[in-house]
């Protein structure tokens, strides 16, 4: 007997036609908004730079608290970026070739997503490009300085034996001069050299590093600086003490308002790096829904007749 064979067939159905191969990720599409974004902001930041809305030089005019040039900048910044980034995430979103089975909250989710690569894309140019420019002014800097110092040394070099042993940076020099000082009111012993104006300023320069080293000067050093205004410039002794003093209290205002100078380009400079961190955040945002919209257009096949014309 002869039992029926019987043939069992399975049918594959391709959901989703020319799509079996695909990536979800559409690189081409993430860099043609990569290149839209990068393009526009170089255009915004360059035209923004000719009229002074740039962080390296921003015209606020005289008397504007650095706190608010700042706020300004990073507006400036903010819209730039925003408005750049909106325009490659929409690009990328209405390029991307969209894979058939996905629903339409999947098909937003991925079109959102191509919005952040080309948010972290431009990023990643723009930080290249940035370094890059930095790396060239680093360099065109130091090829100057290496030629001012060679220039420098040239010139100096017919000086440089009788200049070795009264050099001005010898951290032991202003010791050197406290053991060979007079008495006060001694006059110089017999047979030695005639005090020079180039050793007094010389002296005078290492007791002035020496106390904003140490972040004072002693009274002897102001006595002893007194003895020196004297004995160079023929004043009596209570008008070289006044001077003395008036220069010292002049060089601690100059020293106060750099420390304020200093303190307010730090807080200016955290404010500036907060309010850029805030506007990348907020652009790449703005990408995500972009590429969104231009996904949504892309499916409903909208048309900009106003543009064609």
């Amino acid at each position: 007997m002869t039992m029926p064979s019987t043939t069992e067939a399975v049918i594959i159905s391709d959901p989703a036609p020319g799509n079996a191969h695909r990536d979800y990720v559409d690189i081409p599409a993430i860099l043609g908004g990569i290149i839209l974004s990068s393009a526009i902001a170089l255009v915004m930041l360059t035209f923004g730079s000719a009229i002074g809305l740039s962080f390296a030089n921003f015209h606020g005019g005289t008397g504007v608290s650095p706190i608010w040039i700042a706020i300004a900048a990073a507006s400036w910044l903010l819209w730039v970026e925003v408005s750049s980034l909106m325009a490659g995430g929409y690009l990328a979103g209405r390029l991307r070739r969209r894979v058939g089975d996905a629903t339409e909250h999947e098909s937003d989710v991925r079109d959102g997503a191509h919005g952040l690569l080309v948010w972290a894309g431009t990023l990643i140019v723009g930080a290249i490009l940035a370094f890059g420019g930095v790396s060239a002014t680093l360099s065109a800097v130091g090829s100057a300085a290496s030629s001012v110092a060679m220039a420098g040394a040239t010139a100096a070099a017919p000086a440089a034996g009788a200049a070795a042993s009264k050099s001005t940076f010898d951290p032991t020099a202003y010791f050197t001069d406290s053991l060979l000082r007079p008495a006060p009111g001694a006059s110089a012993p017999a047979g030695s050299p005639a005090l020079t104006r180039a050793d007094a300023v010389g002296e005078i320069g290492r007791i002035l590093a020496n106390g904003a080293v140490a972040g004072s000067i002693s009274d002897d050093d102001k006595a002893y600086l007194g003895d020196l205004v004297a004995r160079s410039t023929g004043l009596s002794a209570d008008d070289a003490k006044k001077r003395v003093d008036t220069v010292l209290t002049s060089i601690d205002t100059a020293k106060a308002k750099a420390a304020d100078a200093a303190e307010q380009a730090r807080k200016t400079g955290v404010l500036i790096a907060f309010l850029t961190a805030a506007s990348l955040l907020v652009a790449g945002a703005a990408a995500y829904w972009a590429a969104q919209m231009g996904g949504n257009h892309r499916d409903k096949q909208t048309e900009f007749d106003w543009f064609r014309r």
